[in-house]
């Protein structure tokens, strides 16, 4: 599935989307270059969760927790992009971190990928002369949600 996405609003709106279908063991894979607006839709899913205020990018921290009642449900936002090798998203505890939660992750090629969960949605941005694009790939579970297809 390909979404445009030509402004700000029309993000909010994909990011609304996944946030009313998104589930805790779900992921939300986005993958793309740098400024393609990964940071963007994950902030626009926070907020559609419920989230109030600042969402700062884990570019540093990694990952950054959010927990009921500030969120619909627990998340974990992560920014892969400093790891350089796969087993590093192991060593910070990622699968800890994934109990009971959703995962948001930037750069997940960096972690070793998601996309042989059957909980994950894949997104690739991609800058387009009219803004920028989502390609949108469901795994199983969202594809059963009915919306996804």
């Amino acid at each position: 599935m390909i979404v445009d996405l030509p402004d700000l609003a029309a993000s909010r709106a994909l990011a609304k989307r996944i946030a009313n279908d998104l589930r805790t063991g779900d992921v939300v894979a986005l993958s793309g270059g740098l400024g393609a607006g990964k940071t963007t839709l994950v902030r626009a899913i926070i907020a559609a969760l419920g989230h109030e205020g600042e969402v700062p990018s884990p570019s540093f921290a990694i990952i950054e927790l959010y927990d009921p009642p500030a969120v619909r449900i627990p998340l974990v936002h992560a920014d892969f992009y400093r790891l350089e090798h796969p087993s590093e998203a192991l060593e910070i505890g990622l699968d800890d971190y994934r109990q009971g939660a959703a995962l948001l992750a930037e750069w997940p090629e960096h972690a070793g990928g998601f996309a042989h969960e059957a909980g994950c949605l894949q997104i690739l941005l991609e800058s387009t002369e009219n803004g920028r694009r989502a390609i949108v790939l469901p795994g199983r579970d969202w594809l059963e949600r009915g919306s996804w297809t």
